[in-house]
């Protein structure tokens, strides 16, 4: 969507504050020993006490108010009542909501406790490209020089990015246009990042896969060449300088 008045920006921000403050509180929440399915329900009970509607299930029917993956999972990850979380997983967490007619997207990945499988370095590197890639967004940047850029940055440190996994625009509803901000040059796409418009901005960061492939449940996302994937993501409106970071308070780059 386009934001043309301050009703609309005010609905963005106030379905932005729902899914970034039910992020931050199920990444507190999350410990070894529960399962993905109680982190999904308290997810799911905090979206609801803001008067939000899960957006996985609203547009798709997932089985779950948000999309928890865990270690090899890189995304969509169904909460299972037979999934512990361990000491030193590699979690996904991605949260998105309708509130009022307006939609907004945010995600995260982070460390459950110590870090004993190393994985650190890897969710660094998708927080620190997604802030570089931000910074670079104002009216008029075509969008392949921001998934050049987030391609250019992962090789620097050692990483691939997820080719078939991409940002999207938002706010009337889950996805739309522009449909594909991918995390490389995609020399076919011309388009350009619109004044006012609303996008959901993500890196998909992997060790060892360039593709995601779906599992047998019809959800669950896994890599090509298996290995780990972090992804962090941000709702903003695009301006003439600086992107407004409607989500900005799940605070995934403290």
């Amino acid at each position: 969507m386009s934001i043309t008045n301050e009703t609309e920006l005010q609905g963005m921000q106030k379905a932005s504050e729902a899914v970034a403050l039910t992020l931050k509180a199920m990444k507190e929440y999350a410990k070894p020993g529960m399962s993905t399915k109680e982190l999904d329900d308290f997810g799911g009970k905090m979206l609801e006490e803001f008067g939000a509607k899960s957006a996985p299930f609203l547009t798709y029917k997932f089985p779950g108010y948000t999309c928890i993956s865990v270690d090899n999972e890189f995304c969509h990850g169904i909460p299972h009542a037979q999934r512990i979380l361990k000491e030193g997983d590699l979690i996904n967490i991605d949260v998105s909501a309708e509130l009022d007619g307006f939609w907004s997207d945010n995600g995260c990945s982070f460390i459950l406790g110590n870090d004993i499988n190393n994985h650190q370095k890897l969710v660094n590197a998708s927080k620190e490209i997604l802030q570089k890639a931000i910074a670079n967004i104002k009216g008029g940047v075509r969008i392949s020089d921001i998934g050049h850029l987030i391609e250019t940055e992962a090789k620097k440190r050692g990483y691939k990015v997820i080719k078939n996994l991409t940002g999207h625009g938002v706010g009337r509803s889950l996805h739309e246009e522009p449909h594909e901000v991918a995390c490389y040059r995609d020399r076919f796409n011309l388009t350009r990042f619109k004044k006012n418009s609303v996008v959901a901005i993500e890196t998909f960061i992997s060790t060892d896969s360039t593709i995601a492939e779906t599992l047998a449940d019809g959800w669950t996302m896994v890599g090509n060449r298996g290995g780990y994937m972090a992804q962090h993501e941000h709702t903003i409106v695009v301006t003439d300088c600086k992107p407004i970071i409607l989500t900005e308070m799940n605070q995934i780059w403290d």
